[in-house]
């Protein structure tokens, strides 16, 4: 993998998606600790905007992703790491937003607490996948 434009690329269209799945993990637990509040369905309303984004703004970091290791979608050493992370956060990511979306305001709060078990995996996963990522920049100084 050779730096330049797309490893920018790929480094700026990261930060959005990871800032959007850790602010729904903030709103969907707000919105679980208070269920009973009025403010409840705004947090919940947040929660699933912020996911439906980071979705969104995941696409992005992935096509980045894939045009910076030439279409290697596993590769080796550091990559390797990198994308054993990155692939089921990704997948994750999609499911749970498609999830949000079908469910829309009938969550319950189970369903909610189900959705935030999800997020919390989601960003252990994203953690990995930064830290692995970190690796591969410190390869091209």
């Amino acid at each position: 993998m050779e730096p330049g434009l797309w490893a920018e690329v790929h480094g700026a269209t990261t930060h959005f998606p990871i800032a959007l799945i850790f602010a729904a993990a903030l709103a969907d637990t707000a919105a679980v600790v208070w269920w009973a509040r009025p403010a409840a369905g705004r947090l919940r309303a947040a929660g699933a905007y912020a996911i439906f984004a980071a979705a969104l703004g995941s696409v992005p970091a992935v096509v980045s992703g894939l045009v910076l290791t030439r279409g290697e979608m596993l590769g080796a050493g550091a990559l390797r790491w990198h994308h054993l992370f990155a692939w089921p956060a990704f997948t994750l990511l999609i499911a749970v937003a498609v999830w949000r979306a079908l469910r829309g305001a009938a969550l319950t709060r189970g369903g909610c607490a189900g959705c935030l078990v999800a997020l919390y995996a989601l960003a252990a996963l994203i953690a990995a996948t930064g830290r692995w990522g970190g690796e591969l920049l410190h390869a091209f100084p």
